[in-house]
């Protein structure tokens, strides 16, 4: 028989919360990550966050959305975001970024500069940490900042 969960249960638990309680709590530390694996999660953070503002903004098609998508998540507008914020993030946060940055990497993008590229590693390790501690408030104000101080247009 399925376990049945409580809808007050889930109500406010953010997703990583709600993840650990349904599938089981963290069992390594997160400083313990490499930079790429916490880029490899903040990839797909960042991700959605900017999918979710570009399919609030209404209703289009698939495609349309999607080409909306790839031109804020590829490595030239990353790059571009995370130069404008840089000096707002904590002392933590530089490091995290840094790391990111500064990792050696294993493949490079198609479209975008090897410059361009790190940064945008070091982005998405920080999202992917920030994330992994459940700070989901500090990522959206970043990526919130970035989009601004940047000019980024969704």
């Amino acid at each position: 028989m399925e376990e049945s969960i409580e809808r007050e249960d889930i109500d406010g638990a953010t997703m990583l919360t709600q993840i650990h309680r349904t599938f089981g709590g963290r069992t390594v530390d997160i400083r313990t990550y490499s930079p790429l694996t916490l880029a490899y999660i903040g990839d797909a953070v960042f991700e959605m966050i900017i999918r979710t503002l570009i399919v609030e903004k209404g209703q289009r098609a698939a495609n349309t959305l999607h080409k909306h998508t790839t031109k804020v998540v590829c490595a030239q507008t990353q790059a571009k975001m995370i130069d404008a914020v840089y000096e707002h993030l904590t002392e933590e946060e530089q490091d995290i970024y840094r790391r990111g940055k500064n990792t050696k990497l294993h493949s490079t993008a198609k479209n975008a500069s090897l410059a361009d590229y790190r940064k945008a590693t070091g982005f998405e390790a920080l999202c992917g940490y920030l994330f992994l501690r459940d700070d989901i408030v500090r990522i959206t104000q970043l990526v919130k900042q970035a989009l601004e101080m940047a000019h980024i247009e969704l």
